[in-house]
């Protein structure tokens, strides 16, 4: 299992949030590339990055920071946050950026998703963000009636490799994940399931892991102190 450091990013500096709350927002690091390069020396191969600005703006809008960190950095990124069209995408390919999620529009615009996976193959995740098992979209502000099995079986039928699957209420918590939720989709679809939200300690990262999950994403977990990412990624690694 693969496990994914986190630096979510609005004006340009690292913060997090609680359930997704954009007032709750607060700066966990002082610089975006030296923390890159921290995740690195720990041990990770891959990083997630979320443009947080561009989630609400549904526009690309920190840019320069997720490309200095793909091109600074040996790390893999893997880039969410206001990629709606196929020029976002494209731009981001020809930056260096490993993978582009696609959020919202997966929800909106999903004819969007399957020429995007024509075009641009693996390079193309989706992100399901829910609460209470229904999709929630533009940055957690907007509800659906979708639940995200629904959409999941949907993005898989694109040929989606990669589904990131967030359980909105776990956000930012240090809860744990919704284990239930996330078996069930890693039972439902064939594409490799990142688990997001909720990820607190070493204790999650084993359940994750010997439940057959594609990846664990951790944020606050690192930023807190209850995760040691050299750890996590060793045991992921055994």
């Amino acid at each position: 299992m693969l496990i994914f450091p986190a630096i979510d990013v609005i004006d340009s500096k690292p913060v997090r949030l609680y359930k997704g709350d954009f007032s709750t927002a607060h700066q966990v690091a002082n610089d975006i590339l030296e923390t890159a390069h921290s995740f690195c020396e720990q041990g990770a191969e891959w990083i997630h990055m979320v443009d947080l600005d561009g989630s609400l703006q549904k526009k690309p809008v920190n840019f320069d920071c997720f490309i200095s960190v793909a091109n600074e950095t040996p790390l893999k990124v893997e880039l969410g946050g206001g990629i709606r069209t196929m020029q976002d995408i494209d731009f981001y390919a020809n930056k260096g950026i490993s993978r582009v999620i696609l959020g919202s529009v997966a929800l909106k615009n999903p004819a969007l998703v399957e020429q995007a996976v024509k075009e641009f193959g693996e390079l193309v995740a989706v992100g399901i963000d829910a609460r209470n098992g229904f999709v929630a979209t533009e940055g957690w502000t907007q509800g659906s009636d979708i639940h995200f099995i629904e959409l999941a079986q949907k993005m898989e039928a694109f040929g989606v490799k990669t589904i990131i699957y967030t359980d909105i209420s776990k956000d930012g918590t240090l809860s744990g994940p919704n284990l239930e939720q996330l078996i069930e989709l890693n039972n439902a679809v064939s594409c490799d399931i990142t688990a997001s939200g909720g990820v607190t300690n070493i204790n999650d990262i084993i359940a994750l892991r010997d439940n057959e999950l594609y990846g664990a994403i951790c944020g606050k977990s690192l930023y807190e102190g209850t995760l040691n990412l050299k750890e996590a990624v060793e045991v992921c690694n055994a």
